[in-house]
């Protein structure tokens, strides 16, 4: 693990090389997004060190590597880069081969990659209704489309007859939608959940997912950083 968590903003010099026996994550401790390449890296059992970043004030050499400016970004010992989440999970699971996480079947390869296709239409849904009731904006339309979007990933679990969207074990399909679902209650959304018994099913599984538990933070915790990210300052470093 990198020597602090603390963020590192515009005025912090760039990190040394990446030593030979781990890969490093560029992360940000509450993104969603990174949080994907963290679950997986943990599901491995992948060494590697974290380094966050002030995603408000990015230093100059994290935009070198990857110049959206966005996390996760991993980067190996000989300086390769990759980014985007799902990329860099794919990634993961090809160059740490011990224990799999996409199915071998190319088949059901392809239906996970379809489910998330599916499930990045639902992701602009928790951030529409939680922000606008923090702006105080009436967000009942929204709230019927997000409904109705999240009706096709029970439907899923249902016909599957499994606990999980890729079989009776956690998958990558099931770590790439998971950060969203841990954060429903602190996003107000958890209500829209009503009509989808088996989707609340798995949310209750996955929370006792030991890979889950061991990155994961409290409604609290998520809801202090999310109410200071809509103010406008936010505070990276909470709770260290």
């Amino acid at each position: 693990m990198a020597p602090t968590q603390k963020c590192h903003g515009k005025e912090c010099p760039a990190p040394g090389p990446v030593p030979n026996d781990v890969i490093r994550i560029y992360s940000m401790r509450f993104c969603p997004f990174a949080q994907r390449t963290r679950l997986v890296l943990t599901a491995k059992g992948v060494k590697h060190e974290i380094i966050n970043i002030n995603l408000k004030d990015k230093p100059d050499w994290f935009l070198e590597k990857n110049p959206f400016g966005t996390v996760p970004v991993l980067e190996t010992s000989s300086g390769q880069v990759i980014y985007e989440s799902p990329i860099t999970c794919e990634y993961l699971d090809e160059v740490y081969p011990e224990k799999k996480l996409l199915p071998s079947d190319p088949f059901e390869r392809a239906q996970q990659k379809m489910l998330l296709e599916i499930y990045s239409k639902v992701i602009p849904y928790f951030y529409k209704i939680s922000m606008g009731k923090k702006r105080g904006e009436d967000v009942s339309a929204a709230e019927v489309e997000f409904t109705e979007k999240l009706s096709p990933l029970n439907e899923i679990l249902a016909k599957k007859k499994t606990k999980y969207f890729g079989g009776d074990s956690v998958t990558m399909i099931d770590y790439l939608i998971w950060p969203w679902f841990e954060r429903a209650e602190m996003m107000n959304v958890k209500h829209c959940l009503a009509n989808t018994p088996e989707l609340r099913k798995w949310i209750e599984r996955m929370f006792e997912d030991p890979v889950v538990k061991a990155t994961m933070f409290s409604t609290k915790d998520h809801k202090v950083f999310f109410d200071s990210y809509m103010d406008g300052k936010p505070n990276y470093d909470h709770g260290l």
